[in-house]
């Protein structure tokens, strides 16, 4: 499969009654998740690091084809340089070895303090990780990274290492009249787009507003962007993130269709030979 599409997390108790069946328990969220997508942004180690038994267990409750694109944890990439962390980088690595074939490529988020004056640090601590047993991607927000000639110097670090770059989009909440962040804690950078890839993949993630309208010119851009990727040979992962996370399911739902409309080079989402009990709302 070279299309893989998602939300940021499996679990979330908004989704019954829609994504979810609504008597569904907790523990059979992930199951279910995993039978509606065929991918997840796994925010959930950037937070905390899962033992070997709950690796070992998410394995087991996902299909053959389902991928885990998990973040290194903030412990290791939001504590200033990153080679000290690099230790700790491999064993988290050996751990989530337990997915098997559902592991996905990794990513690194790193904090707006972290700039370019690091970027040696940053180039010795790619080339340290063990990239030929699995994939890398990078998320920077320094604005700096994004200005030459820095922007030019990280994507040559990461095209000659076969390093992916993160793509973090989140013009629709920033050109919105409203923004649906005000009351959050947790408010996504508002950084440029650089759609360029580094690696034999594309990790992309949509931060979508909460009404369905003001997204569509930026998915139909990036169902050109995922067209034009495929035909390349490009893998692609794409996670809807959303402020209200009771959209995000039907964002990413609407993205399939709008490719399903435009070409026949994604696969059937899982989602849609399934028969809810309740027709999700498109807003």
């Amino acid at each position: 499969m070279t299309f893989h599409l998602g939300c940021a997390i499996w679990a979330y108790k908004g989704w019954l009654g829609e994504l979810f069946p609504s008597d569904s328990r907790a523990a059979d969220f992930l199951h279910l998740y995993s039978r509606r997508f065929t991918a997840v942004e796994g925010n959930t180690t950037f937070y905390s690091i899962p033992d070997v038994e709950t690796v070992k267990r998410w394995a087991s409750e996902t299909p053959d084809g389902f991928k885990f694109c998990l973040k290194l944890p903030k412990s290791l990439t939001h504590n200033g340089l990153l080679q000290p962390a690099l230790p700790g980088t491999l064993a988290f690595l050996t751990k989530m070895q337990g997915l098997g074939d559902r592991l996905g490529p990794f990513s690194a988020q790193l904090p707006p303090s972290y700039s370019p004056s690091r970027f040696d640090d940053l180039a010795a601590f790619l080339t340290a990780l063990p990239r030929n047993e699995a994939e890398f991607a990078l998320e920077v927000r320094h604005l700096d990274w994004f200005r030459a000639p820095h922007a030019e110097n990280l994507t040559a670090l990461l095209e000659g290492l076969g390093v992916g770059r993160v793509l973090l989009d989140t013009r629709p909440l920033y050109d919105a009249p409203d923004d649906p962040q005000l009351h959050s804690e947790r408010k996504k950078p508002k950084l440029p787009l650089q759609p360029n890839v580094t690696a034999p993949f594309s990790l992309i993630r949509f931060i979508s507003h909460p009404d369905l309208a003001l997204n569509q010119r930026f998915l139909e851009e990036w169902v050109s962007l995922v067209d034009q990727w495929l035909q390349q040979g490009t893998r692609i992962y794409f996670f809807v993130h959303c402020p209200v996370e009771e959209r995000s399911p039907a964002t990413a739902r609407h993205f399939q269709h709008l490719l399903e409309q435009h070409n026949n080079l994604v696969p059937p989402l899982p989602w849609n030979t399934i028969n809810t009990p309740t027709q999700l709302n498109l807003f």
